[in-house]
């Protein structure tokens, strides 16, 4: 009886000691994960950590795939259905911060993995290279301004796991138009396409890494578009009507 108590009682404190192990590899591999892309990768380039020592058009090929394989896996998770499919098996309130961790893995793959080309398409120089270093930095600025303005956004989806572990209910997440926000309806995207392209030297890798972003980003945000219609219904629908999705070329106030 008394043993038969021990283990019961055990059952809480290591459901407990799981969600912090989930919290903390999601804060971890969340940080290392967009450092590593946002100021090395873009930033800095190719980090050459690994040499697969491929021909010019395997290189290609390669990298190809590690780009369709991120995108299959950050958007494929961040559906509706796959939601409704995972939490059969994983209870709700773990679904962001097991999305943080599979995407954060699948882009360090992706960082260390990497094969720069050896074909420089063209380069930037003098007062043009700093210009473009220039957007890059107020891009990352911005990227960050966009994030703060949101106000409730849980980089990590870490807070349903601490809600859940205080015995409180999420309560939804409320629909706000701040900041960079009021001129354009994905600024994140924005700054995250102005940092892929800012980048002074373009090789044959990095133009394919281009362009397969771009598209990716440019799909993904009318699929979003979809799923921010079906959560916030005509409160949304009037905010399409009156700012830009991408480019902010109606700059004006909201009131």
């Amino acid at each position: 009886m008394a043993t038969s108590d021990r283990l019961t009682s055990s059952k809480p404190s290591t459901t407990r000691l799981g969600a912090y192990a989930v919290l903390a590899s999601a804060s971890v591999i969340g940080c290392v994960s967009l450092l590593a892309f946002f100021l090395l990768f873009l930033g800095v380039g190719s980090l050459h950590l690994v040499n697969l020592e491929l021909a010019e058009t395997a290189k290609l090929v390669w990298n190809a795939f590690l780009c369709v394989a991120f995108f299959v896996q950050h958007s494929g998770m961040i559906r509706r259905s796959y939601r409704r499919w995972s939490a059969r098996f994983i209870p709700s309130h773990f679904h962001g911060a097991s999305y943080t961790i599979a995407s954060g893995v699948v882009l360090l793959v992706l960082v260390v993995f990497w094969q720069e080309s050896a074909d420089t398409l063209a380069s930037c120089q003098g007062i043009v290279r700093w210009l473009v270093r220039s957007v890059y930095l107020l891009s990352i600025t911005g990227f960050v301004w966009g994030i703060l303005a949101l106000g409730s956004f849980d980089t990590f989806g870490l807070r349903p796991i601490l809600n859940h572990l205080r015995g409180i209910d999420s309560p939804p997440v409320p629909f706000t138009v701040r900041g960079p926000y009021r001129w354009v309806r994905h600024p994140l995207y924005l700054f995250c396409l102005l940092m892929i392209w800012s980048f002074p030297d373009l090789t044959a890798d990095r133009l394919l890494f281009n362009a397969m972003w771009t598209a990716w980003i440019i799909v993904g945000t009318m699929l979003e578009e979809r799923d921010l219609v079906a959560a916030f219904g005509e409160a949304y629908r009037d905010y399409q009507s009156k700012v830009p999705m991408l480019i902010p070329y109606r700059l004006r106030l909201m009131q």
